[in-house]
């Protein structure tokens, strides 16, 4: 197994899937995973989802980096919060909300489970 990886979508297979749904508010998001590690509770990658909102709910520690397009996710108070290009940010566990994808939107990713 190599010591250095390059989060690209070449580094990994791609996984297509959709929300289920039942958290599916508006559009038809398509999510599209390139899990570039998997292993010991860490998974990091690449992920792309086009336009659609639907209902997220996290157990899981996630810190993103929005390489592409604009989405927005709304917390369970209602705050929203806007994101583009080069936005990082941190999704504790017990977090709910939603996630809406307006441009296409790809960013990489680190799960701590």
């Amino acid at each position: 197994m190599p010591l250095f990886l390059r989060l690209t979508p070449a580094a990994a297979a791609p996984e297509t899937e959709r929300p289920a749904p039942e958290k599916v508010i508006s559009g038809d998001p398509v999510h599209t995973t390139w899990n570039v590690e998997e292993r010991d509770g860490l998974y990091c990658g690449i992920w792309e989802s086009t336009p659609g909102t639907w209902r997220i709910s996290y157990d899981e520690w996630e810190y993103c980096r929005i390489l592409s397009g604009r989405s927005v996710i709304t917390d369970a108070s209602g705050a929203k919060h806007a994101l583009g290009p080069g936005d990082s940010f941190i999704l504790r566990p017990g977090f709910t909300g939603t996630w809406e994808v307006i441009e296409t939107t790809r960013k990489d990713y680190v799960i701590r489970l």
